[in-house]
């Protein structure tokens, strides 16, 4: 048989009947289209065997004319050949066009219902904004088309039961997870953003101005936290700059002055004379001396003014300007341990500047971004040590705003250990995601005594969260042993982990151009259209936990706080596969104490449709965080730091301890309980309800009906997990019924307000 006549004659009928003759070529376009969903690109000899067996059975039907859905058929044959992996996209695509209809009308519910409704499910995002709702939007298509097309049966079977739980869906396939951006890298020399070049800062207000834009770029081209670590020091050389500027103004001003004196005097001799008997190189000395006293003073003060200035433009760009994602940056900045008069400074001015509150005279409350987090140690700011007073200024912020957060750098534990040992601080991402060790030398394994680790300039490439009470019930259910059902979703995510590290590794460093193109990330000097699979060696991936209050309730009727030697059992268990994994994938994975915000109340949905409502475990509408202890225990602070203890370093990926401190703005009492944290290795949140009044401005904690003036008109912030949002909101011009309705006055999902009902121990 003659291939090449035959296939002139071979014709396809389409889908409305009309007809077109066969062209090999669109068969290699489609399935590429499938290919690109895996990050795979064909070969030329891939695509000749796709060919040869499209022909092959072509010729074995001794046909001319074929349906397009037959085709499709012998493609999915030929697919299956030459990489089943593509064959199932392929596959998926073809049913996923037959769904279309049924997920067009999920989608204009999910619409109407973002547009009309609202939506609460992040904290961080006001769904009243016309931006914030096409982001949502948005984020429904992506998180449809994610699960369609990217995961495999086994996953999508898992995840619909809730056995785990793949956060952030609806940005996966577009970018990466928290990071901590090299500012001082990106800063030093000048760099590209967008279509400008920007020459390095000469100043620190400029240097505060450009730093604000890189975060607005730069933070939204992720889906996770931002964190600019130690900025205090990233800012130190650039109000040094501004310093001497002024130095240098002030000392030749006056300089100037004091030598037009000493000429007069030169001038009328009124120096030599006898009952003066001063001498020329005196009055030389003493202007040189007046000089430098008064400029010292002159350009301390306008540094620190331009400091001022400077976070207030920082806060008020990152509370009023919302990404492209629809939520505002969620930035971090890290600080406490830059040295020197200015150094000093720069920390204490910021924490003012925050403990002072934005807004008009008398109305003024703290914005919510960025996150503070001081970097404690132990001998620069113990008692008595010569930075106590910069702690001081933190402990009197956080009694005003509940921020800064605190990260011991010289307790016990992961991150102590690598600031003894290196100096290096290992900041947290966003509100609570640390970093593995990545060697320079090495890499994931220390080389030699000498290779030390960094942290700056990394990132995080996601989280899927395990549902650990499903996973028991399902054992017991099925009269299975609990460890071989774990490990069965355990490697079943980290099959996913491998993959999307694959997938991510194909997209092009142009897609976030300051982080891979200006050195914001680790080896980031790519061109635009280079692949980031050659940075991704140093990235995280991430294992994350839930309900460990929960499983321990399934398991034997006891809390963690009751218990607790289940959890632990269960907690050593998923590190030491973990380590295993790491070892035979060259993988950092990392065991992350997932912040449950949606996931909360979406774990006892799913729960309660599988096994029904198990008191303890699904009978209240939230799951209990990470490790923590559940938020109804009555329990001191001190008892819960000692609880939660026990878990601490099982979850070095991720993980924050916080406590209710009810204690108003007692100072000693703050400090004693934050020393506590960080003598054991924490990283600690104080937790105070703060509240506002928007008719008289008075402030107070737990407040619900103003004191002063009686109205409701109370805004309130209080802790979502490791960060802050608004549980209340109000207006100056408006009263509200919030007892009645408390959903309709807050930015907390109807999960999140039941837990919030029930705090007593958060």
């Amino acid at each position: 048989m003659n291939s090449l006549f035959d296939l002139n004659k071979i014709v396809i009928i389409k889908k409305n009947g009309t007809k077109e003759k066969f062209d090999s070529e669109k068969i290699i376009i489609a399935t590429q289209k499938s290919a690109n969903r895996i990050a795979k690109e064909w070969t030329n000899e891939e695509k000749n065997e796709i060919v040869r067996y499209v022909i092959q059975k072509i010729e074995e039907s001794q046909e001319t004319e074929f349906h397009i859905e037959t085709i499709h058929s012998i493609v999915e044959y030929a697919l299956e050949k030459v990489n089943p992996k593509v064959a199932n996209q392929y596959r998926s695509y073809r049913n996923w066009k037959q769904k279309g209809l049924k997920l067009f009308d999920e989608m204009e519910q999910a619409e109407n219902t973002i547009r009309y409704i609202g939506d609460r499910s992040n904290a961080n995002k006001d769904a009243k904004l016309v931006a914030t709702k096409r982001s949502l939007l948005y984020g429904e298509y992506s998180t449809k088309r994610y699960e369609q097309f990217f995961l495999n049966e086994e996953e999508k079977q898992a995840t619909k039961d809730g056995f785990f739980y793949i956060n952030d869906k609806d940005s996966r396939l577009d970018t990466w997870n928290c990071c901590l951006f090299d500012m001082a890298n990106v800063l030093r020399g000048g760099f590209q953003m967008g279509n400008m070049w920007y020459n390095e800062p000469n100043s620190l207000d400029t240097a505060f101005d450009v730093m604000g834009d890189i975060i607005l770029s730069t933070a939204a081209q992720q889906y996770g936290g931002f964190t600019v670590p130690e900025v205090d020091t990233v800012l130190l050389p650039y109000a040094n700059k501004s310093y001497n500027n002024f130095y240098s103004e002030k000392y030749n001003e006056i300089y100037e002055s004091e030598m037009e004196t000493i000429e007069y005097l030169k001038e009328h001799h009124a120096f030599y004379l006898p009952e003066n008997k001063i001498k020329l190189e005196q009055l030389l000395a003493y202007a040189k001396e007046k000089a430098e006293t008064k400029a010292k003073e002159y350009a301390f003060k306008k540094t620190q003014r331009e400091c001022e200035q400077g976070m207030q433009g920082i806060e008020y760009k990152l509370n009023t300007v919302g990404s492209s994602r629809g939520d505002y940056p969620f930035t971090t900045f890290t600080l406490g341990l830059s040295e020197g008069k200015l150094g000093k400074m720069i920390t204490k001015t910021i924490l003012n500047v925050r403990k002072e509150g934005q807004g008009k005279k008398g109305f003024k409350k703290p914005v919510l971004f960025p996150k503070l987090v001081f970097l404690y140690d132990e001998e620069k700011h113990g008692a008595g040590k010569e930075y106590e007073d910069v702690f001081d200024g933190a402990i009197s912020c956080s009694s005003k705003t509940m921020y800064p957060d605190y990260l011991s750098l010289t307790g016990e534990g992961y991150v102590p250990e690598m600031y003894k040992k290196f100096k290096r601080v290992v900041s947290p991402m966003g509100c609570r995601a640390f970093l593995s060790p990545w060697y320079e030398k090495g890499g994931i394994y220390q080389s030699d005594p000498e290779d030390k680790p960094i942290f700056t300039g990394r990132f995080n490439l996601g989280v899927v969260t395990l549902h650990l009470p499903m996973i028991l019930m399902k054992s017991m259910k099925e009269k299975k042993d609990f460890y071989e059902v774990l490990d069965y979703y355990m490697e079943l995510i980290r099959k996913f982990h491998k993959r999307t590290i694959d997938y991510i590794g194909n997209l092009r460093a142009g897609g976030n151009p300051m982080c891979f193109c200006e050195g914001g990330m680790l080896g980031g000097n790519l061109r635009p259209d280079e692949k980031i699979a050659s940075l991704l060696k140093s990235c995280t991936i991430s294992f994350g936990i839930t309900a460990l209050n929960e499983l321990q309730m399934l398991y034997n009727g006891k809390s963690i706080r009751e218990d607790g030697k289940f959890a632990l059992e269960v907690m050593e268990h998923i590190n030491n596969l973990v380590d295993r994994y790491k070892k035979e994938d060259g993988i950092l994975y990392a065991i992350y104490g997932t912040p449950a915000e949606t996931l909360a109340g979406k774990q006892i949905e799913q729960f309660r449709t599988k096994y029904g409502v198990v008191e303890g475990v699904s009978s209240k509408e939230f799951v209990t965080n990470s490790f923590h202890d559940a938020v109804w225990e009555t329990i001191t602070p001190i008892q819960k730091q000692d609880d939660e203890k026990r878990f601490w370093n099982l979850s070095n990926g991720g993980k924050i301890q916080y406590c209710k401190y009810p204690i108003q703005y007692n100072l000693g009492a703050i400090k004693t309980l934050v020393r506590r944290a960080m003598k054991i290795g924490f990283y600690e949140g104080v937790n105070l309800s703060l509240s506002y009044c928007n008719h008289c401005g008075h402030e107070e904690l737990n407040m619900t009906i103003c004191s002063h003036c009686g109205s409701k008109n109370i805004t309130m912030i209080d802790r979502m997990n490791g960060y802050l949002g608004f549980t209340r909101v109000g207006t100056i011009d408006g009263d509200f019924d919030f007892d009645s309705d408390p959903e309709k006055t807050s930015r907390f999902n109807k999960s999140k307000v039941a837990e919030l009902g029930m705090r007593v121990s958060m």
